[in-house]
């Protein structure tokens, strides 16, 4: 049973414990159905500048397929974005973000990254995170230069599943520059997690966090909103509730890092798929 697996962390490309030989995994394919569980899959890409915060995503749950990209342009105060059920309109190829008329196109300078595999129901879900990398191009016509989270998932989840999420760049107090992927409610176990604090482009694993509800703070790392994305779906078979502000950072991050400045993202997200 796939509940029963340790919880697996290393450095993407790195070997496997022999117990996960059998699983399928990337970069092997994985099969669209997996103990009467369909794959759940998606690329998700967020890039930070103190002019303008992006994010695109390609989504497949089963068959279902959906892509979305927002643009948050911090010198106008505007919100753009779509969300669409069709291919064609992002692309996120390995090292790049493209989405259609140019309203973003960036080149990401991908790294090895934390891979993470985490029992999920009486399946498996694996994960793959690459924190504060580079990114360079242009958004809405304008030149954008900043840094980047990278989330590639792909699993057998629980029907229903719950999580807080929270990705984000910024400075040390000390001018060092991180990142931080912090999650609670999935691929969570107090070791072998997707937790991930990055300083100066090192992962390091920090222990379990708490959201509050109100996505204001994740321990002692406050988060001031500037805007937000968010979404209610019923497709009968997959249901969908989401908000995703994105914002400023202060505090401290939970592996005891003291912030200077950040710019990130937080996500309160309940599905049954």
């Amino acid at each position: 049973m796939a509940d029963s697996i340790s919880p697996h962390r290393a450095r993407y490309g790195a070997p496997r414990p022999p117990a996960l030989a059998g699983l399928p995994l990337p970069p092997r394919r994985m099969p669209a159905w997996r103990g009467g569980r369909p794959l759940k899959r998606w690329r998700y890409v967020a890039a930070f500048s103190e002019a303008a915060m992006v994010c695109a995503a390609e989504v497949r749950i089963g068959p279902a397929r959906q892509v979305f990209w927002a643009v948050w342009d911090r010198d106008a105060r505007l919100l753009h974005g779509r969300t669409l059920r069709r291919r064609g309109a992002v692309a996120l190829p390995a090292g790049a973000v493209r989405v259609a008329d140019g309203e973003i196109d960036l080149e990401l300078d991908e790294d090895d990254g934390v891979e993470t595999i985490c029992p999920s129901g009486h399946q498996y879900a694996w994960t793959r995170k690459q924190g504060g990398i580079a990114a360079r191009g242009r958004v809405r016509g304008r030149e954008f230069v900043g840094r980047a989270i990278v989330d590639d998932s792909a699993g057998y989840h629980a029907r229903r599943t719950a999580w807080f999420w929270s990705a984000g760049v910024g400075e040390a107090a000390d001018g060092t520059p991180v990142a931080w992927n912090l999650v609670e409610g999935i691929n969570d176990p107090a070791h072998g997690s997707e937790r991930t604090v990055w300083v100066a482009g090192e992962p390091r694993e920090p222990p379990p966090v708490a959201f509050a509800a109100d996505l204001s703070a994740v321990g002692a790392l406050r988060f001031a909103e500037e805007t937000r994305r968010a979404r209610d779906e019923n497709l009968l078979l997959v249901r969908s509730r989401y908000v995703q502000p994105f914002g400023t950072f202060a505090g401290t991050l939970p592996d005891g890092t003291e912030l200077r400045s950040g710019l990130g993202v937080m996500e309160r997200h309940v599905v049954v798929w």
